[in-house]
């Protein structure tokens, strides 16, 4: 994650000291929404890299509880809304397949954090998206996306059964609903600059406090 406390801030970080454009990578399993979460919130026309599923994946793309899934994501989704005046956030929805991890490291170069969404009746298949970044150490938050048919669990039984962190933050979320995904990535900013702010020298820290 880039640093970004800009030059003589002496109060503490908020999303108002972020740059004018922001970068925020959108993951998870294959099937947990994200397509749908780019779409609901950009201000212009999605783009989506999206190819239709064939015989040829059986085997390889597990479709395990989204049998009627008919396309997939290659490569990336992009979109972008504005925040606030002058804050424009850039997302970038990652592919969900195993086989395009060698584009991950370049779709999160930048990026300044992370949102995993995850499907509680197929956990498993975004475990993977939150290894990655808490390997690369880019601050990430975990959305529970709102499926038809899944059941509700407290955060904390999400949290324990994916073995997260305590700091990392565990929230409700419905990909369909534009005002849902904005306050989700309004409290991605948030921990980013947690994080952020938590990472300075003593020092600094004390200017900040």
């Amino acid at each position: 994650m880039s640093r970004i406390v800009p030059k003589g801030k002496t109060t503490p970080l908020a999303v108002d000291d972020l740059p004018h454009a922001v970068k925020i990578l959108v993951a998870g399993g294959f099937g947990t929404g994200k397509t749908t979460f780019v779409s609901t919130i950009s201000e212009i026309t999605p783009f989506h890299t999206e190819e239709t599923l064939t015989r040829a994946s059986i085997g390889i793309d597990d479709t395990s509880g989204v049998e009627l899934k008919a396309t997939t994501t290659v490569a990336m989704d992009f979109g972008r809304i504005t925040i606030r005046d002058r804050l424009d956030l850039f997302l970038f929805g990652t592919p969900g397949q195993d086989r395009f991890w060698f584009m991950w490291d370049e779709l999160a170069a930048g990026a300044l954090c992370a949102v995993v969404l995850i499907d509680t009746r197929r956990l498993s298949v975004s475990f993977p998206s939150i290894d990655y970044f808490e390997r690369r150490g880019l601050p990430f938050v975990v959305a529970v996306n709102s499926f038809a048919g899944s059941r509700t669990y407290p955060v904390e039984t999400v949290r324990a059964a994916l073995d997260l962190n305590d700091d990392v933050p565990v929230l409700i979320c419905d990909a369909r609903q534009r005002r849902s995904v904005k306050e989700l990535l309004i409290s991605a900013l948030e921990h980013a600059l947690a994080i952020e702010e938590r990472s300075l020298s003593p020092e600094r820290a004390s200017q900040l406090s």
